[in-house]
């Protein structure tokens, strides 16, 4: 009885001994991927900063200036002034449409009761 009893034990600690080494494996890899997400976030981040730099770049106002300078004939764009802006009692709201009455009902009798 008391064999079977180390037997048992033995073949239970192999078996734990290859879960453990099976799960280390995985743990492994899953540090691995983590590893190279870790990368992959901070070179996207790299090439995110590098194409703000850049749209920052392209954007500056003095460029922008001697492109519609430049190209005048073609765009036709002109600086942007107060004059050019309009104030907000210059807007035209549209009225709320009229809704048509069907099947009045007159109130002035409906409430009187006859004694």
């Amino acid at each position: 009885m008391r064999s079977l009893l180390y037997v048992t034990t033995f073949l239970g600690m192999i078996g734990l001994a290859f879960w453990a080494y099976h799960e280390n494996y995985k743990t492994q890899a899953v540090l691995g991927k983590v590893e190279r997400l870790q990368r992959d976030i901070g070179a996207a981040r790299e090439r995110l900063a590098v194409l703000k730099a850049e749209w920052a770049y392209q954007n500056r106002p003095a460029r922008l200036r001697d492109l519609a300078d430049i190209n005048f004939e073609r765009l036709g764009l002109l600086p942007l002034r107060p004059e050019h802006f309009g104030s907000a009692d210059q807007v035209a709201y549209p009225q709320p449409p009229e809704l048509p009455v069907t099947d009045p009902v007159d109130i002035s009798s409906a409430g009187a009761q006859e004694p």
